[in-house]
């Protein structure tokens, strides 16, 4: 995972994106869709329709980042709404990454005893 700058948003585009759309697509929907500058530095990611597939836009101050993944198995994990943002931590975002649902993650134990 990259390490993002203290302060930065995560923000999950609810809905379906084209995952023919680049940079410049990408951050006209931001601009339009949700409303937000795609040059603050926060991130922004997108799933296509079949769900295996995310884009995330990050400006770095110098310049756009776009970053695809496709999961070879399996499905992201996505917010219901047709429209909107859902705000993550950077912990989600990097459960979203593996493929983990971020929504209710679940620890591998539970403390029996404080003793």
């Amino acid at each position: 995972m990259i390490g993002l700058p203290s302060g930065t948003r995560i923000w999950l585009a609810a809905g379906v994106t084209d995952m023919r759309a680049g940079m410049n697509g990408l951050a006209a929907k931001v601009e339009t869709a949700l409303a937000e500058d795609p040059f603050s530095g926060h991130v922004f990611v997108f799933r296509g329709r079949r769900g295996d597939m995310i884009k995330v836009l990050w400006w770095t101050g110098d310049g756009l980042c776009l970053l695809a993944k496709r999961l070879e198995k399996g499905r992201f994990v996505w917010p219901q709404a047709a429209s909107g943002t859902v705000m993550l931590t950077q912990a989600q975002l990097s459960m979203l990454l593996e493929g983990i649902d971020w929504r209710r993650p679940e620890r591998t134990w539970r403390p029996q005893s404080a003793l």
